[in-house]
């Protein structure tokens, strides 16, 4: 799925090694997938965006072929603050210290705090269907929390979501893609069977269980921090969402990025849902192309 693309294993620091693959030439990009899946979730976007930019697609620490760390009693491990500063150092590994950030889900999340954390290494930010994290959980309603059930079950203390998903881990996730998913086919044989691959063991589940601890916990510590501090996204901002998702179709998506950046905010909905480089990649291309040039 990425003919062309070079493998590779990087050691972040603190005994973290970070999967990505990287093809292309051109301006940087770093291409960061969500829950629960890796980073094939680009692999109909990758190659396209390779033709005029050198494109790096990585695992999160706790996804794919990266690390998954024993996690801290504060969840920290998972933080986004952790998670972005690996990418940051894979980047730099690369030889990119600055470059642009395309964020689809938990990967929008963990770009979202990297801009923050690390403004003179993020040139552009663009995020997929997502709001920010704070303004969904103030936000919760009743069809917020059917449609984001698993935000306040996979939060729940260890080892319950564990122990429920891991009794059967195909379906759990076969479910989860299906229920999301707006545009049939999208999701391809090859590409779930790389995603079962890479879900199905224990360190996955919890570490992605983990992840979600932390953004109910530790994530929002630093936001808040944030907000009491007035930083805002200094970065040029673009916001793609799924017109038939939550997102497209319980918040105004250009508004809560807005209230985040002091910088300019563009964005524009695709007829699709949650996994919109899968169910649309020739219009999320076209999209970040222009917003990459």
């Amino acid at each position: 799925m990425f003919g062309g693309f070079a493998a590779r294993d990087l050691d972040v620091g603190g005994g973290i090694r970070i999967h990505a693959r990287i093809g292309g030439s051109g301006p940087p990009v770093l291409l960061l997938h969500g829950y629960p899946q890796m980073h094939v979730c680009w692999h109909k976007v990758a190659p396209r965006l390779a033709e005029r930019f050198t494109v790096i697609v990585a695992d999160l620490r706790g996804y794919g072929a990266s690390s998954k760390p024993t996690s801290a009693p504060d969840h920290a491990t998972y933080s986004k603050r952790a998670m972005a500063a690996d990418q940051v150092e894979v980047m730099r590994q690369l030889g990119f210290e600055r470059f642009a950030v395309v964020g689809h889900d938990r990967g929008g999340r963990v770009a979202h705090r990297m801009a923050l954390d690390h403004p003179g290494a993020v040139a552009k930010l663009s995020v997929v269907d997502i709001a920010p994290t704070a303004t969904m959980y103030q936000a919760t309603n009743m069809a917020f929390a059917q449609s984001y059930y698993h935000w306040f079950f996979l939060i729940q203390p260890f080892d319950f979501p564990e122990r429920l998903i891991g009794a059967d881990p195909e379906y759990f996730l076969r479910q989860t893609l299906k229920s999301w998913c707006k545009t049939q086919d999208a999701i391809t044989e090859q590409a779930f069977a790389a995603y079962l691959a890479a879900f199905n063991s224990a360190d996955a589940i919890h570490a992605t269980c983990e992840d979600y601890r932390a953004a109910a916990s530790i994530d929002l510590e630093h936001d808040a921090a944030d907000e009491a501090a007035g930083n805002r996204i200094t970065a040029p901002v673009n916001v793609t969402w799924g017109a038939r998702g939550t997102i497209g179709k319980q918040f105004d998506a250009l508004a809560t990025w807005k209230a985040k950046s002091a910088s300019k905010v563009e964005g524009c909905a695709l007829d699709c849902g949650h996994f919109v480089p899968e169910e649309d990649p020739e219009g999320l291309v076209q999209v970040l192309e222009r917003f990459l040039e």
